[in-house]
């Protein structure tokens, strides 16, 4: 390797860290960063394929990592699901992690933030505030058909 190919190799290496400093990150979000930066597609290969091979990107780690975070922060599979594919993870990787997602009651999680809500809009007409929390559930991700067995219960 000549020295030019080794320096831009390095400068690939400090940016691909500094980016992983603030999270982890996809492979196909870890070569789209590198591009940006106009590095040459080689040195974006050398660099992707060194931090695989040291795992410092792992794609299985950071789908399993990103559902758990998101799990936590109340967000439906369907939105997680989106949010996976546009972080370039493959979908039998989003069927198999998700897959193996234990202990996950999407109604009771639904049934939770629907009260929670609802305290929220107590001055609201009836149909209103149904409208509002229906809208506001979908857009956290969860099923159209939790959203209306939760709707039907607490409204």
């Amino acid at each position: 390797m000549n020295n030019i190919v080794k320096e831009e190799l390095q400068k690939a290496l400090s940016y691909a860290f500094l980016l992983l400093k603030y999270r982890l990150r996809s492979e196909a979000e870890m070569r789209s960063r590198l591009k940006k930066k106009k590095l040459p597609d080689d040195i974006i290969e050398a660099a992707v394929g060194f931090l695989k091979d040291k795992d410092f990107i792992n794609d299985r780690n950071f789908a399993r990592l990103w559902l758990e975070s998101r799990i936590r922060r109340s967000s439906g599979l369907r939105k997680i699901r989106q949010e996976l594919k546009l972080k370039g993870i493959r979908e039998e990787l989003i069927k198999e992690t998700v897959g193996a997602l234990e202990d996950y009651d999407e109604e009771s999680v639904v049934l939770t933030l629907a009260k929670k809500r609802l305290a929220l809009l107590k001055g609201v007409a009836v149909e209103k505030r149904r409208q509002r929390l229906y809208g506001w559930l979908l857009r956290r991700g969860f099923s159209l058909d939790t959203v209306i067995e939760v709707l039907n219960k607490v409204t």
